[in-house]
């Protein structure tokens, strides 16, 4: 790297002067590139000193390890493990870097339900209970239960038939036995209906009972 004084000569000499390249070369006794980079650059040389790197990029590996371990150590702790003696500012900037690597995103969510918001409602057939229905025949009966998301209240009743009409009736008596909130929504598992068809639950304004 040439200092200030030759990059105003070459300048000089090819400016000024109306020096060739060549001839700068034989005069000065630098480079071909030395020359020609000094006569493109518009600006004289300065002198920049790397950075100096930080006393905590030694114990970086160290940090990941520890991280990569538990995810959500103290910088506190990381201090004490890898023996740190310096200030913690400069160690804190670090772990707060490097942090963000380690920390996996969450695979679930709590769900929070509110008042009156939302029940789920389902058919459930008890086999090993028949019931006489006349003419010295049993069968099985579906039974409605249904749960306010809110205060798990579990209520039940038994119906005649799953037959559509039938389970939104005595859906309805049921929230009134009960002294439920009739919630907004209602969600209902995919059931076969009457004549084979099939249904979901409906949505409705909330109301109390």
């Amino acid at each position: 790297m040439i200092d200030v004084e030759q990059w105003a000569e070459v300048r000089r000499l090819h400016f000024a002067e109306g020096m060739a390249i060549k001839a700068i070369v034989r005069a000065t006794g630098l480079s071909r590139n030395t020359v020609r980079a000094a006569i493109r650059s518009a600006s004289p040389p300065k002198y920049e000193r790397e950075a100096a790197g930080s006393a905590v990029d030694a114990f970086e590996p160290q940090i990941r390890q520890l991280l990569k371990a538990t995810p959500d150590m103290p910088a506190t702790v990381i201090a004490e493990r890898i023996g740190w003696s310096r200030g913690m500012t400069v160690l804190r900037d670090r772990v707060r870097e490097l942090r963000p690597a380690y920390l996996l995103p969450e695979g679930y969510g709590r769900t929070v339900y509110r008042e009156g918001e939302l029940a789920q409602w389902d058919l459930w057939f008890p086999e090993d209970l028949k019931v006489p229905v006349g003419f010295g025949q049993t069968a099985v009966l579906p039974v409605i239960v249904g749960v306010p998301c809110y205060s798990r209240w579990i209520t039940a009743r038994m119906i005649p038939s799953k037959d559509k009409r039938v389970f939104l009736t005595k859906r309805g008596e049921g929230l009134a036995v009960s002294r439920q909130v009739d919630p907004a929504m209602r969600a209902c598992r995919r059931t076969a209906g009457a004549g084979g068809g099939s249904w979901r639950g409906c949505e409705s304004r909330g109301r109390r009972a």
